[in-house]
């Protein structure tokens, strides 16, 4: 699927599923070497810089959340940037740049001749992906003030697998960010050396990279708070087994001096106290109570239990 939009001097071509046609016939139009031309035919699993004839190449891929199964996994995006387009070439939908196709086109319907620029729409582009990462980290830290609420509540066993899915997120994110920390970098001072944009375009990639540092921060920032989460649980839940391990430990030695007492009477042996004596179960269960009664007495006081 091709889609086509006309800016202020120059065009930008957004390939979804390129077909090797679409991928040739831009390639002619916008003169691509072959080598970019087939970067673009097919997924790269890294993040990749490169010049040629006056273009220049990255692809990055971006962290999201699959709609199906739920987990998470990275989109990549290749860019082919000249002095008069941007070429953008993806292999599965991408939320963030559909919403923008939606704002151009919009846009252009109410301002036919807008003065957007290839340096315009190129900063537009970075700032919107960023922004749908943005959103992806703040929607998955919403979970931790629910796993936050369910801990302190005495469901720390639940919590240990929602803490480790939550982490596992933020650091799949951040490793993606960090992947495109150098590439990004090179990307943007190649077009600033290239001359291709005007003076303004260096404080527009040092924009673009802020945008990608604040994004990284926030992903850190949530992931050590989901590791804090994780020490607390662990904390909570060794201070739940403690008091687990202490009322048994606690029960135990009460049963024991009335296990032992039952023992003494149930030998039957010769001179054995209140053998003889119709009264003496009774008797000895009241004495059990007894010794019962002063021991749990005991404990309580000592706040044992």
């Amino acid at each position: 699927m091709l889609f086509r939009y006309a800016y202020h001097g120059g065009t930008w071509i957004d390939l979804e599923h390129p077909t090797e046609e679409e991928v040739r016939r831009i390639a002619r139009e916008f003169s691509i070497s072959e080598r970019l031309a087939a970067e673009l035919s097919t997924p790269t699993p890294t993040p990749l810089v490169a010049s040629d004839t006056g273009v220049t190449f990255l692809v990055l891929h971006f962290p999201t959340r699959g709609e199906t199964d739920g987990e998470i996994h990275d989109q990549e995006i290749d860019f082919v940037i000249g002095r008069n387009f941007i070429i953008t070439a993806r292999y599965e939908v991408i939320a963030s740049l559909h919403r923008l196709r939606k704002v151009l086109e919009a846009q252009q319907l109410i301002a036919p001749h807008g003065a957007m620029t290839t340096e315009v729409l190129l900063e537009v582009l970075f700032a919107h992906l960023y922004a749908s990462v943005r959103d992806h980290i703040n929607q998955a830290s919403e979970s931790l003030a629910r796993i936050e609420r369910d801990m302190f509540n005495g469901k720390e066993r639940t919590t240990v697998r929602a803490i480790s899915g939550a982490s596992r997120e933020f650091l799949h994110v951040e490793a993606s960010l960090a992947n495109q920390e150098g590439p990004l970098d090179r990307f943007l001072r190649a077009l600033s050396a290239s001359g291709s944009f005007g003076p303004s375009f260096v404080e527009r990639a040092e924009r673009t990279l802020a945008e990608h540092a604040q994004v990284m921060r926030l992903a850190k920032t949530y992931r050590a708070v989901a590791t804090e989460l994780r020490e607390t649980n662990a904390a909570l839940l060794e201070a739940r087994q403690n008091e687990i391990m202490k009322t048994l430990t606690v029960i135990t030695f009460g049963v024991l001096p009335l296990e032992l007492i039952a023992l003494i009477f149930g030998m039957h042996e010769l001179g054995t106290p209140l053998e003889n004596n119709p009264e003496a179960f009774w008797i000895v269960l009241a004495f059990m109570i007894g010794i019962g009664g002063v021991m749990m007495a005991f404990f309580a006081r000592r706040r044992w239990l």
